[in-house]
């Protein structure tokens, strides 16, 4: 924000301090003068969402292969079947679970989904969105971050492969390390993105 002097305010997001933040050089940064925090880097922000334009867009490439190739096979007195994530969802609307089958689909599926291209989009796009269309896309990636749940289902696959150790046989397939790979890269990506800088000097649209 701007105060009435036309100096540029901004609050330390480690302690809070609000201070004037002196305009940056190339390859400057300004410091928290109470905790010593980075508060803006002249292209530290930038820098940081172009990484995370590559993880989304990496994960998102890797992301068919993620739910459509077998996570694992499962094998009992002979008779042997692939689980996939796709499968795994639309298994369970086909046998009546429809209000398990629409979480898992919903919150596994189509969810990550809508996220990596969010994120791909804000980030790979930010000059081309007026600043309405880049508010609503951050508040989809918010939501869809919050109820998405690729890493939740990674856990879950592992879980149930533990237990069932003892069962039956059970293989990795394919699909686990793409899966792996696709959660990793999301999450790293989620992490990378600074919503600030999409509001920085020179990345305005109208």
């Amino acid at each position: 924000m701007r105060a009435d002097g036309g100096a540029t305010l901004a609050a330390c997001h480690c302690c809070g301090l609000v201070q004037t933040l002196p305009g940056l050089a190339a390859g400057e940064r300004a410091l928290c003068a109470r905790c010593g925090t980075t508060i803006l880097s002249s292209r530290g922000r930038r820098r940081s969402n172009r990484r995370a334009f590559a993880s989304a867009l990496a994960a998102l490439i890797l992301y068919p292969a993620a739910i459509g190739l077998p996570i694992m096979t499962l094998e009992q007195l002979g008779h042997r079947t692939e689980a996939s994530v796709w499968t795994g969802s639309i298994g369970l609307l086909r046998r009546g679970e429809l209000l398990v089958g629409t979480v898992v689909l919903v919150c596994s599926v189509v969810l990550p989904f809508v996220k990596l291209v969010a994120l791909l989009a804000i980030t790979g796009a930010t000059r081309r969105l007026s600043r309405r269309r880049r508010a609503l896309t951050y508040r989809l990636i918010e939501a869809a971050g919050r109820w998405g749940m690729l890493d939740v289902l990674l856990i879950a696959l592992v879980v149930a492969w533990l237990k069932l150790g003892d069962l039956v046989d059970v293989q990795p397939g394919l699909g686990a390390l793409a899966f792996t790979s696709c959660v990793l890269l999301s999450l790293v990506a989620g992490a990378w993105f600074d919503p600030h800088a999409l509001w920085e000097r020179g990345e305005e649209a109208p």
